[in-house]
């Protein structure tokens, strides 16, 4: 996928666990996993707002954009 997921980095940063960041915003430890380890295929906006909320940055610290990745996820659930 193009698309990188640097929640890891932001959560050292501002040295902050996953279960910290779980119980501030509401959403389970399982689905942030997901979404850090970049295993997302995608993010609501509301849990985007409440991420760049508690951590007090920009969607840009969180996601990237990979121009020299290629997808490989054809949308019929194969890759």
């Amino acid at each position: 996928m193009t698309i990188r997921v640097s929640l890891d980095k932001v959560l050292a940063d501002r040295d902050m666990s996953l279960t910290a960041l779980s119980e501030r915003i509401g959403v389970t430890i399982a689905n942030l996993s997901i979404l850090k380890t970049g295993k997302a295929r995608a993010v609501r906006f509301s849990t985007l707002d409440a991420l760049c909320r508690a951590l007090e940055c920009q969607p840009g610290d969180i996601l990237s954009f990979d121009a020299g990745s290629v997808q490989t996820d054809t949308g019929d659930g194969t890759e």
